[in-house]
């Protein structure tokens, strides 16, 4: 079982830029898909990007696609999250998640674990 912890949310204003951390424990990265996924307030939670397992497959929501990038440091059993150019739009809590094996779904359900999420505020 894995424990997630985010970390690196704040306030920017719009076109700047963010790293958001995902500190894992209790199990390796290298073993599952890793995503990362976001909620505005009265929104369902929406994916962001993931990365699958092998590593081989790093897919984006259309909204992100560009300006965000996902990596993940198998040494340091960290993910990352670095977004550019960022919109008010943007704003939200966002949340690591793990699949055990996985394939890098976009999909909520198939993610057992998940952080406790960190605030992102883009201010206009």
């Amino acid at each position: 079982q894995v424990q997630l912890v985010e970390s690196g949310g704040g306030l920017v204003q719009a076109g700047g830029s963010l790293r958001l951390s995902c500190a894992a424990s209790g199990s390796t990265v290298s073993d599952y898909a890793m995503g990362w996924f976001r909620q505005a307030p009265g929104k369902e939670r929406e994916f962001v990007t993931a990365i699958s397992w092998r590593g081989d497959n790093t897919p984006y929501a259309d909204s992100v696609k560009g300006r965000f990038t996902i990596s993940r440091d198998s040494a340091k059993n960290m993910l990352y999250l670095q977004m550019h150019s960022l919109k008010p739009e943007d704003t939200a809590v966002y949340y690591c998640a793990a699949d055990l094996l996985g394939t890098g779904s976009v999909f909520v359900p198939e993610y057992a674990y998940w952080g406790q999420g960190t605030q992102v505020t883009v201010s206009s």
